[in-house]
């Protein structure tokens, strides 16, 4: 679920963020200097050299316009590596190895902070405080009618116009001997975005030696009530990003159900079966196979840009199956499992070559997938989906595994 930005808009949208010319041409020299003696591949390739052992290793990426530095966390288990910015809480980048042992990057991403600040593609960022999109941006909890900025046409998307994923997020190395990763938190003061209640959120990445990351929410809020429905956005190619597109990229999800949308992408209310419409992937298909139908919900959505209501039972740990993905030329597989009652699935209809990611490359319409677990979209407007309201004494937890594999 797309805002971003081209290339050329990149100073109009540093101002709007309050950046400016200088400071964004400040941003960027910082960024690249930082960039380069932290991200590249040669002391990427100095960790990991035995799978199965735990290394993690922090860098400086580059500082906001105010002063604020952003750290990279490279992580790994020998076998895939992962790094992770504190700006946004954000995914860089995923590398894992092919069923011939070729490791690739498959997860898009920017090499400098500029790009993540002004071109706002959500390239592996914590969404919060709510997660996709909110009908004109407005709802009412316990008699009071809130408004979020839209920056989705007439709609709010993933928190409004500075989300949690615009925000630098304080990072906390997590090891034992099973696992290793990051402990993200970000304070939301109560008014930020429009959103009531000071929101504290903890989001955990650990990668563990089975080739799982794990992502562990966790939230309270103080003093009102509000709506939480926290996800992260990171887009997948498992051909390796900006290798071409997702189209034969077999998918096999969970979902007897969806929510269909009107024409700005936001739930009607219904709740309805897949069986009979190109959104059944009950059994393996490829992505592409119905992408371009003339079916009304993929012409709103440009593609599949929906949310999905997950079917079957959860495991001992709450946990259920939510969907698998297989990329047949090169064997990369991925298994998503949540205790989520939804995912928004998302074929990259709206990326258009305007930007330039990690690599130099150009991401294009269909060039990677996002698989957001998640509350459904609009939830406080629809009193038959499930509730996202968070209130003071409660705690909100939530835990999602990308699982990394070949066949």
């Amino acid at each position: 679920m797309p805002d971003h930005l081209p290339r050329r808009q990149v100073l109009r949208t540093a101002g709007a963020l309050g950046l400016g010319a200088a400071a964004a041409g400040a941003l960027s020299t910082t960024a690249n200097a930082s960039t380069e003696a932290a991200g590249t591949p040669d002391k990427l390739a100095t960790m990991g050299a035995h799978h199965g052992k735990l290394e993690i290793r922090k860098d400086p990426f580059g500082t906001t316009p105010d002063g604020q530095k952003v750290d990279v966390y490279t992580f790994t288990n020998g076998r895939v590596t992962i790094s992770m910015l504190t700006w946004g809480a954000t995914i860089q980048r995923v590398e894992t190895p092919d069923r011939r042992g070729k490791t690739t990057n498959i997860s898009l991403g920017f090499d400098n902070l500029p790009d993540y600040a002004a071109l706002s593609p959500y390239f592996g960022a914590t969404i919060g405080r709510y997660g996709n999109r909110i009908a004109k941006g407005k709802f009412t909890l316990d008699g009071t009618t809130y408004q979020i900025p839209v920056n989705n046409g007439e709609n709010a998307l993933h928190g409004g116009t500075l989300g949690f994923d615009k925000k630098v997020w304080k990072a906390k190395v997590v090891q034992s001997d099973k696992a290793v990763g990051v402990a993200f938190t970000y304070v939301s003061p109560d008014g930020e975005m429009g959103f009531p209640g000071e929101l504290t959120s903890t989001v955990t990445y650990t990668l563990d030696k089975r080739d799982d990351l794990r992502i562990d929410y966790h939230a309270t809020v103080a003093g009102k009530a509000t709506i939480v429905n926290l996800t992260n956005h990171v887009y997948f190619n498992l051909l390796g990003e900006g290798n071409g597109t997702i189209y034969d990229h077999v998918l096999e999800l969970n979902a007897p159900k969806y929510t269909p949308v009107d024409a700005t992408l936001i739930p009607t209310g219904e709740i309805a079966p897949v069986a009979g419409t190109p959104f059944d992937f009950s059994r393996p298909t490829a992505i592409g196979k119905r992408l371009r139908g003339d079916h009304q919900q993929l012409i709103f959505g440009r593609g599949y840009d929906h949310n999905f209501v997950l079917g079957g039972q959860p495991d001992s740990n709450g946990l259920r199956l939510a969907g698998r993905f297989w990329e047949p030329e090169h064997g990369r597989t991925i298994e998503v499992l949540t205790d989520q009652p939804g995912v928004q699935f998302y074929s990259g209809n709206f990326l258009d070559g305007t930007f330039l990611g990690i690599g130099n490359k150009a991401y294009r319409q269909g060039d990677a997938f996002a698989f957001e677990t998640q509350h459904f979209p609009d939830s406080p407007n629809h009193a038959n989906f499930p509730s996202t309201v968070l209130r003071p004494g409660e705690t909100y937890k939530s835990t999602t595994i990308y699982s990394f594999g070949t066949k």
